[in-house]
């Protein structure tokens, strides 16, 4: 069977394992593949962690509906098992507008996002019905009103920066004056403003930040409603990093502004963007170290050659991939990249060292970890990377060419019988998924090959 709007690709297999403990086990596997063949950098996605994030959200977010950013890893596998659990999605681009819409999601449940849309996607998304943008300028209030005048448009509000990284990025989103202009702009274009949406980023946990995100939106409500809009939709954004603690923060500073100034009775629609949430900690990424250079510094703390005997060796481990592959978004994200451990046996009395690790180019920009505590290390080892299933898995380019680690699918036979058990049900639209059961190979743990994405 081929995947509709992927004609060259074929099925996708999907490992049923015995336990969780197996997951290892079948990351020791193609470990011991690629040791004996290419040494290619390789993910394991855990499916069950998808399922479980669901169950989860609609356990503590409930009624807010969720919207998965495409962007933060366009898997097709994550994108049908996640249209087959309901949610609705978010798309940049038309690229990821086809994705979603060969899985069968309908129109109402996309909604295509970022403030500098290109002309030919608007025109996309007319033509596809996609009746749901975002905007937050006048310039892409009067591109929308050109090609796609009967579309619904969200104002993004702009969100106070609170953390350094934030602080210095672009800003994006309307203030409360600029929202105001927009919707007398959009009254005179006959363009239909329907509500608004709001991001606060994960690295914020200042519960001002949410009463003030929210009240402002309640304003802009107000004045949407005063030029004669009907005000029906509220985006709450995507500032939701995957762990349950954090989940449970937000809606804890979430909920009780919503009730003041969005209470349910009035029947509005509330949503949210999580995509890191989904996906970031179902992905382990595998990396085999290809060089290694022996470093010291001095009193001032600069690296050089010669090591003394009173020296403390640093290491810089070369891998066979990088900023320029996998780890794109670590050149716009300084903290985006989790700390990796051995994927060797280390005993708790073998000292560590302290390491950089560097992708393949030799370019000084090529720089994935600037400072780790690891075990010596030597050419041909592995590194593993947990929560490494955000920002990763795009289209990146090395050499001009596409460059995409294969991707190893499974989930536990406890996970899958949780997706017939619960409330979470897949139906008939996951057509495209192959759920195998394990292999065992000798000598190696349970494990069975899977068929690279």
């Amino acid at each position: 069977m081929r995947m509709k709007g992927f004609l060259d690709e074929p099925r996708f297999s999907v490992e049923l394992l015995e336990g969780s403990a197996a997951l290892r086990g079948l990351i020791d596997k193609h470990i011991h593949d690629q040791t004996l063949a290419l040494k290619s950098a390789f993910f394991v996605a855990d499916l069950g962690v998808i399922v479980r994030q669901q169950v989860r959200w609609r356990t503590k977010m409930d009624p807010i509906q969720p919207f998965y950013t495409v962007k933060s890893n366009s898997s097709p596998v994550v994108v049908e098992i996640l249209a087959a659990l309901g949610t609705g999605f978010v798309c940049s681009n038309k690229h990821e507008l086809d994705l979603v819409k060969g899985f069968g999601v309908p129109s109402q449940d996309i909604i295509l996002g970022g403030t500098c849309k290109q002309l030919s996607h608007i025109k996309y998304a007319a033509k596809h019905n996609i009746s749901l943008l975002v905007c937050d300028n006048e310039a892409e209030l009067r591109k929308i009103a050109r090609c796609h005048p009967k579309t619904k448009v969200l104002l993004l509000l702009t969100s106070e920066s609170c953390c350094e990284r934030e602080e210095t990025a672009i800003p994006f989103g309307s203030t409360l004056k600029d929202c105001r202009h927009l919707l007398e702009s959009a009254r005179e274009l006959s363009l239909h403003i329907t509500g608004v949406k709001f991001n606060i980023p994960s690295c914020c946990q200042d519960a001002q930040a949410f009463s003030r995100a929210v009240s402002d939106a309640r304003c802009v409500f107000d004045m949407g409603e005063e030029l004669g809009f009907e005000m029906n939709i509220l985006d709450v954004g995507g500032g939701f990093d995957g762990s349950e603690a954090q989940l449970d923060k937000v809606n804890q500073m979430l909920k009780p502004m919503l009730d003041m100034y969005f209470p349910l009775s009035t029947g509005l629609s509330l949503i949210a963007e999580p995509g890191v949430y989904y996906v970031s900690s179902a992905f382990t990424l595998a990396m085999n170290i290809i060089a290694k250079k022996n470093v010291a510094r001095d009193f001032s703390g600069q690296p050089h050659n010669a090591l003394s005997a009173n020296d403390e060796p640093e290491f810089l481990y070369y891998m066979n991939d990088g900023v320029y592959g996998t780890f794109a978004n670590k050149l716009l994200c300084e903290d985006s990249v989790s700390m990796p451990s051995a994927h060797k046996e280390v005993s708790a009395e073998e000292p560590l060292f302290s390491s950089s690790l560097w992708g393949p180019s030799a370019d000084d920009l090529d720089q994935v970890v600037e400072r780790c505590l690891l075990p010596e290390l030597s050419v041909g080892d592995w590194l593993l990377f947990s929560n490494a299933g955000a920002n990763g898995l795009g289209a990146t380019f090395t050499n001009g060419e596409e460059h995409k680690p294969p991707v190893f699918y499974c989930i536990t036979e406890c996970d899958w019988q949780q997706v017939h058990n619960s409330g979470v049900t897949l139906d008939a639209r996951m057509k495209n998924l192959s759920v195998v059961p394990c292999g065992l190979q000798p000598n190696i743990s349970k494990a069975s090959v899977s068929t690279p994405a």
